[in-house]
Parts: C-alpha cells; structure tokens; sequence
C-alpha cells in the first residue's frame, strides 16, 4: 500500500487507514481526513514539504511525517 505521502502532484487516491496516533490523528479527523475519503494531491513546497492536499473541498497542507502515517 502507500501513504498519502508518496502521492506526487496531481494524483488521486482514497484513505485506506489512518495510522497516526494522538493529537495528530484527532486533528486529521477533525479537518475531514476519514477512512474512505477521496485525497487528491495538489502539489508540494519548493523545499519538498509540506505537501498540499485536496480533502473535501479545501486545500490543507501534512507534513511528510504525517502523512506517512495515513494508508491509500
């Protein structure tokens, strides 16, 4: 499987499982990150992360650490 991290720009997947644990995984689930969930990719800073996403309807940006922890 692959994380939300390894999605590259433009990319579309669907959230799997969250795996993050904590204040981090209430914070995801509370911006709408939930298993099931359409992610669309939408591009990266210039220095790589964090990465933008698409998450229904607005655009937040995760940390590759974060990300890492999140199934597609």
């Amino acid at each position: 499987m692959k994380t939300l991290s390894d999605l590259q720009p433009g990319e579309t997947a669907v959230v799997q499982k969250i795996l993050t644990e904590g204040g981090m995984r209430r914070r995801l689930l509370d911006l709408g990150l939930l298993e099931n969930t359409e992610v669309t990719c939408l591009g990266r800073s210039p220095g790589g992360d964090p990465s933008a996403y698409l998450i229904r309807g607005a655009v937040i940006a995760i940390r590759a650490k974060d990300g890492a922890g999140i199934l597609v």
